[in-house]
């Protein structure tokens, strides 16, 4: 059985100030967003992020981004979150944009204790400024290093106490290889069931994965509501 927290506070002690924290969802899909409440509450700070994006102004890592908890942001694209862009274009944050597919690969990689690999995108644009190429088959291609994190906080819809998890539908994007690539893999939950009950064909994280859980009621926001006239 993995450790399971009471308190969301206690949950997130392992984030030390200038941590590398990797965080699990795309937008506002899939995010563990009252873990990152609680690193906003403890104020931790001169943290490396590494997510998809920084989700909104108003939440999720968006609030870490107000608070002027966020060193570094490697991600993907500034997406809908206002603050992001003035940190950016202001200098006030350092900021690694990856093409999406290279940043899922990363990831994957430093899960899966792949050092390093190479990939065609990025080849010939700013991306590929000071790292190595190589051509095979007579197409170039560009050396991308893989990415581990200090911490990772993953959102799974179901868990059992073992600390095996189920993402539901779309929230599942970039968490299971965000949980395998994290040193230490903190899950906040939606359900939590007993060991034995979750159809083991429907794990997508490995107990092996995960160090420790919480259970938490999510809010569901939309980041950008569209509706029909």
């Amino acid at each position: 059985m993995k450790p399971v927290h009471t308190s969301f506070i206690e949950a997130v002690r392992p984030v030390k100030d200038g941590s590398t924290i990797m965080v699990g969802g795309f937008g506002l899909c899939g995010i563990p967003e009252n873990l990152i409440l609680a690193l906003v509450e403890t104020g931790v700070k001169d943290l490396t992020v590494i997510s998809n994006n920084c989700g909104v102004d108003e939440w999720g890592l968006g609030l870490l981004l107000k608070n002027k908890q966020i060193k570094k942001m490697i991600g993907s694209y500034v997406g809908e979150n206002k603050e992001f862009e003035r940190q950016v274009l202001s200098g006030e944050i350092d900021v690694e944009l990856l093409p999406q597919g290279t940043l899922a690969e990363k990831i994957r990689a430093g899960g899966a204790g792949i050092p390093a690999f190479y990939t065609p995108a990025g080849v010939g644009t700013p991306i590929a400024m000071g790292k190595e190429t190589r051509t095979f088959d007579g197409k170039e291609y560009l050396l991308e290093e893989a990415l581990v994190a200090d911490v990772s906080l993953v959102r799974a819809w179901k868990a059992d106490y073992m600390g095996n998890l189920i993402y539901n539908k779309t929230a599942r994007n970039f968490s299971p290889m965000i949980a395998a690539a994290g040193k230490v893999t903190i899950a906040e939950v939606e359900e939590l069931h007993e060991t034995g009950t979750l159809n083991p064909n429907m794990i997508h994280t490995p107990s092996v994965y995960v160090q420790s859980l919480i259970v938490g009621e999510q809010q569901k926001r939309i980041e950008r509501l569209t509706v029909q006239k």
